[in-house]
């Protein structure tokens, strides 16, 4: 890869992760502001707000960038700016569309969620949260297409900054709004909750804002460019879209299929859980698997994809090369890189799930239980991205749409049966099947079309695992030896715990792999040197 795509890919990982930690902070405080009881009440503004979003732009910054990109290597800088000039006005046309078709739809979206007098929040409460989380749709397609001309043109550090910002305005008005509705205006935890999705078109503008800062700034350069480019190519505006479109709908299912995932919970969970008597429990318990463990769960999945997803181009390379030993080594690396990252944080999660809830929320059975449930989806959250990823590389979107939909067939299919069997178990089992389903099926089509073998993995996972269950017993002994001093009372004393457990976890597999040589080999010769220094092996 040149300097200027690894540098830009770390940009954007680096703004990605942020913005997404940030996303998971900000929910402690406001769990605290608004209580267990209403902070329900906002995650069913969210879930259909995501859907919606990402169908109206997931994957339109790639895919414009991709395009840009593609028309600048040949010295045509005047059809990507065409295709600004034209977008801008059609996400304006997708965004009012979107937002009024949300607006519009927010009372028959609550009907399908209001199943139950007995239930915690009313039809009007649930139509109107959606209805103010609307207005955001408004201003981030605008966004997108900016973001997109601007990675074209190999400019990443907008997209990462206007993310962060959009992320810190939006968390700011978010607690800075509930705080003053609830303790000084002394209104209703809901109103504040109405305020708090409001923020996300607060920060949508702040994003947007910042965006604007730096197209004045690089706009000198583009216009020079522009005006040493020939003449923009003779492609139609139909065509230009066709090919723009051709480049989004492999990103738009996979930015969509995990809202999508959530939106099959949010309109069955509550009916299925009414038709076994649990209509008064439902509204907590679909928070806990959707808003509040969900959070908690994508932590693994940002930072093992986070690292693999940066040798996808690398696969790319390999394969337009046909090097099949380069494209073995890279998806041996890929595959390991991901799991050693994912199991072990997985673990964690599972053993200090009382503990790592009682931090971040309340001190709830329940909700711990969810958690620890929940947590082993991760691994397969990280596998579907990875390998979806690979296809994209590869140009095999076809497959991406074919597995990404069977996937969801299956939890459609098995959501209402698993939840009156198993409860809020059976929605998280329906998710766990349908996305192993579509990760067989992606690593069968890859390992078909590049030929892909491996003995060499299965014996470096089975070495992971050795080194996961060292770790796990470590761990436990720990968490028994902790509790049997003194069993957690609080907030701050559940984060000491974690701390502890989470550094003898660290240090326990972070030595058991330093020593084999396992780490070396996966993040190479920089960590080797640094290891022979300390004396482990390499």
């Amino acid at each position: 890869m040149s300097s200027n795509l690894v540098k830009g890919t770390a940009i954007l990982t680096i703004g990605l992760f942020l913005s997404k930690a940030l996303g998971l902070l900000y929910v402690i405080p406001f769990y605290a502001i608004v209580g267990q009881e209403n902070i329900g009440l906002y995650q069913y503004a969210y879930i259909p707000y995501n859907l919606a979003l990402a169908i109206a732009i997931s994957g339109a910054p790639l895919a414009i960038s991709k395009f840009v990109s593609k028309y600048n290597a040949v010295g045509d800088y005047a059809t990507g700016r065409k295709l600004m000039k034209s977008g801008m006005l059609v996400m304006v046309v997708t965004g009012i569309l979107s937002f009024l078709i949300l607006f519009f739809l927010a009372e028959p979206i609550a009907h399908l969620v209001v199943v139950d007098d007995d239930q915690r929040y009313t039809l009007a409460e649930i139509t109107s949260v959606i209805r103010w989380v609307s207005y955001a749709l408004l201003v981030v397609p605008l966004m997108s297409i900016v973001r997109g001309y601007l990675q074209g043109n190999q400019k990443f550090e907008p997209t990462s900054v206007s993310q962060l910002v959009e992320q810190i305005v939006r968390i700011v008005f978010v607690l800075l709004g509930a705080f003053i509705v609830v303790n000084i205006l002394d209104l209703s935890p809901r109103t504040a909750v109405k305020f708090a999705v409001f923020a996300a078109f607060i920060g949508a503008l702040a994003g947007l804002a910042v965006l604007y800062k730096y197209w004045m700034k690089y706009k000198p350069e583009f216009n020079q460019l522009y005006a040493s480019s020939p003449p923009a190519s003779d492609i139609t505006f139909f065509d230009m879209y066709k090919e723009v479109i051709g480049y989004t709908i492999p990103f738009i299912l996979v930015g969509v299929i995990n809202p999508l995932y959530q939106f099959v919970d949010m309109i069955t969970f509550n009916n299925a859980m009414k038709s076994i008597g649990l209509s008064d429990v439902t509204d907590d318990f679909f928070t806990m698997l959707n808003f509040l463990t969900h959070k908690v769960v994508m932590i693994p999945v940002m930072v093992a994809t986070g690292f693999s997803m940066a040798l996808i181009p690398v696969i790319t390379s390999y394969y337009t090369k046909k090097d099949q030993k380069g494209i073995t080594r890279s998806l041996d690396q890929t595959f390991q890189i991901m799991l050693f990252l994912t199991v072990p944080m997985v673990l964690g999660l599972i053993v200090l799930s009382n503990e790592t809830y009682t931090f971040l929320y309340s001190k709830s059975a329940a909700g711990a239980e969810v958690l620890a449930s929940y947590a082993p989806v991760a691994i397969l959250f990280g596998l579907f991205t990875v390998t979806a990823a690979i296809l994209q590389g590869i140009d095999k979107h076809k497959w991406i749409v074919f597995t990404s939909l069977t996937g969801l067939l299956f939890k459609m299919v098995l959501n209402i049966p698993l939840i009156k069997l198993f409860e809020v178990n059976g929605a998280i089992a329906a998710t766990a099947i349908g996305y192993a389903v579509a990760v067989a099926i992606n690593i069968y089509v890859i390992s078909r079309v590049l030929h892909y073998r491996s003995r060499m993995v299965f014996r470096r996972l089975i070495l992971i695992g050795i080194f996961n269950v060292i770790m796990l017993v470590a761990v436990q002994l720990t968490l028994k030896g902790l509790l049997a001093i003194s069993p957690v009372g609080g907030k701050m004393q559940a984060l000491l715990y974690v701390l502890i457990c989470a550094f003898v976890g660290a240090a326990v597999y972070g030595a058991l792999s330093l020593k084999s040589g396992l780490a070396q080999k996966l993040f190479g010769d920089r960590l080797t040197k640094i290891t022979k220094k300390l004396g482990f092996g390499g």
